[in-house]
């Protein structure tokens, strides 16, 4: 059986059963790309080690050149599992090791490529298992340039390294929100609390869109921390969310925990309506949004 050698996008060619997605898409100009429902790839990051590349084969299609693992999306796959299935499939990655940061998305209409940003949570050792890898290696983020790059991540290459800079985190004045709609909150706080966190949490699995934050590009999954004071902190914990229970006033925890994701370089948004939690925040080097913003991201 011969196996044509694959375009932008695709990782291979299975020799089994195919996904309906394995298929060449025809660009108007005549050139193909991998992916008859598009195509994504993981750009993992680690803090320590840089960014994790795979070497392609010469036999590949720009053999030799160094490129991220990913490959055809499948029919009504999101483009994040896309990209950590992939990764998993190619490089061994581990999804509870890759904490999403953003998607990237390159649209020509007809086909598109998505890159997930993702920083490394828990350390892994990539693995080949792939024949199209040559190797798998950790390489500094100064160090990628120096490389022969496969046309369509150099291409990418710059605008996907301006976004590695943007750590965004978001810190909710839980009391604050809850006490902004009167649905009879004061009858059970911390039930209440625990519909907040849910809501939430479903805005940090589906990622939120760059406009609503003021950044570049697509799609974000910042770091969500919300506070709870008093009652409410009697509400379970719920993946996906940091939850801080004040152990005294919720507006020194709300600044502690701003302080805190500002040291360690996040560009941190604070929900709160609160006028002097407001002043207080903004001198931490936050930024401030209402109740209604949440509200509305959140419904």
């Amino acid at each position: 059986m011969t196996i044509e050698p694959p375009a932008f996008g695709e990782a291979r060619r299975p020799l089994g059963p195919r996904d309906p997605g394995d298929a060449w898409v025809v660009a108007p100009t005549g050139e193909r790309y991998w992916g008859r429902f598009g195509a994504a790839g993981l750009l993992a990051v680690d803090a320590d080690r840089g960014v994790l590349l795979q070497h392609r084969v010469s036999w590949s299609h720009f053999g030799d050149t160094w490129a991220l693992p990913g490959g055809a999306r499948h029919e009504g796959e999101s483009a994040c599992d896309a990209a950590l299935r992939e990764a998993a499939e190619e490089a061994g990655v581990p999804d509870a090791a890759i904490r999403a940061r953003v998607l990237s998305v390159l649209d020509l209409g007809y086909w598109s490529y998505t890159t997930l940003i993702g920083d490394v949570e828990v350390p892994f050792e990539p693995t080949i298992s792939d024949p199209e890898s040559r190797e798998l290696a950790w390489v500094p983020i100064d160090a990628v340039s120096q490389h022969p790059l496969h046309p369509g991540f150099a291409a990418s290459w710059d605008r996907l390294r301006g976004l590695l800079t943007a750590r965004p985190a978001i810190v909710v004045d839980a009391a604050n929100v809850v006490g902004s709609v009167a649905d009879g909150w004061w009858r059970d706080r911390p039930g209440a609390a625990a519909g907040l966190l849910s809501r939430v949490a479903g805005a940090a699995e589906t990622g939120i869109l760059a406009s609503a934050l003021d950044l570049p590009e697509h799609t974000w999954f910042p770091e969500w921390s919300v506070v709870l004071e008093g009652q409410a902190r009697a509400a379970g914990d719920v993946a996906g969310i940091d939850v801080v229970r004040a152990e005294a006033s919720g507006d020194d925890a709300i600044v502690a925990e701003t302080r805190r994701l500002v040291a360690a370089g996040r560009q941190v948004t604070v929900v709160t309506g609160d006028r002097e939690l407001r002043q207080r925040v903004t001198d931490a080097a936050a930024h401030v949004r209402g109740t209604r913003w949440l509200q509305e991201l959140i419904a």
